[in-house]
């Protein structure tokens, strides 16, 4: 993909504008889709339908844009500090040197400026909201280095889409909105936490924080805890909204593959754990099939 812009591009361009993509990440699309797809649960949940098409255009582009400007954000917090002392992320565009931290804050501007037009096409209470989603998606970086549970930060973060989406589809932020906001911080904590496994040591010479630390030993026990309380809340959301039976086909679909993430990362092997992070896409989107597929057919 990141060839296939480069190539539209003059040569002398295409070493800077590649440093730019990674930078925010569009080499690695995993990340914007885990946003992605609690962002659409909630679209469905709002409309109790398929949503307005507009609606939906609007918030699956801001998710591509806010995803990036998070990415570009953390970068910036972490690069001299932290990414450049973890093997994995040495080789990050600020970690290496090559985009300076000006370069950096104006690129982070011109997303949040991005995004801020998606949403003037909304109304005024879902543009009320998107101040506090920029303040969490800037303040997340840097709560990193004063807790370990800068993982529920980065849920928050993720997860303000949700209220969001509901106040754009319904002028309004109902219960069932904020249990969903509150079950993605549970999906958040869980796969971040797994990413968080794959950095561990490294981490902890380094001085960050992170759920995946403050754990331990108990790391995969508590995830399970969480992979339980997460399904719970959505099997209430589902119920809440009296969903037909594919959403808890989806739902039970989850279950399953929550335990093969268990078995990934029963060794704690850095590559398993990794791809146990990965794994949740798929979570993800099991639950909108099964979500869009209930509301289809009721």
């Amino acid at each position: 993909m990141l060839d296939w812009l480069l190539a539209r591009l003059p040569t002398r361009y295409r070493g800077r504008a590649h440093d730019y993509l990674v930078l925010m990440r569009m080499d690695r699309p995993v990340g914007a889709l885990l946003l992605l797809w609690p962002t659409w649960w909630a679209l469905w949940f709002a409309a109790n339908d398929f949503p307005p098409i507009g609606l939906l255009l609007i918030f699956t582009l801001g998710v591509f844009v806010m995803r990036s400007a998070g990415c570009v954000i953390n970068d910036y917090a972490d690069h001299g500090w932290l990414d450049a002392k973890v093997e994995r992320t040495a080789g990050r565009p600020m970690a290496a040197g090559r985009v300076s931290k000006k370069e950096a804050l104006t690129l982070f501007g011109g997303l949040l400026a991005l995004a801020f037009v998606l949403v003037l096409f909304t109304n005024a209470l879902t543009i009320q909201l998107s101040f506090v989603g920029a303040a969490l998606a800037a303040i997340y970086p840097f709560t990193k280095r004063v807790t370990h549970l800068a993982q529920v930060v980065l849920g928050a973060a993720f997860g303000w889409s949700i209220p969001m989406a509901f106040a754009a589809v319904t002028n309004s932020l109902p219960p069932l909105a904020w249990l969903l906001f509150l079950a993605n911080i549970l999906f958040s904590t869980i796969y971040d936490t797994e990413y968080a496994m794959v950095d561990r040591d490294e981490d902890i010479r380094a001085g960050a924080k992170s759920t995946a630390i403050l754990f331990g030993d108990a790391d995969r026990v508590i995830i399970g805890v969480l992979m339980a309380t997460f399904l719970l809340a959505m099997l209430l959301a589902g119920t809440r909204a009296h969903l037909a039976w594919p959403y808890f086909v989806g739902l039970a679909a989850t279950v399953g593959l929550f335990g093969y993430q268990q078995w990934l990362i029963r060794a704690r092997d850095r590559m398993a754990c990794f791809a146990a992070f990965r794994h949740n896409n798929w979570v993800g989107l099991a639950l909108w099939v099964g979500l869009a597929m209930a509301l289809a057919v009721r």
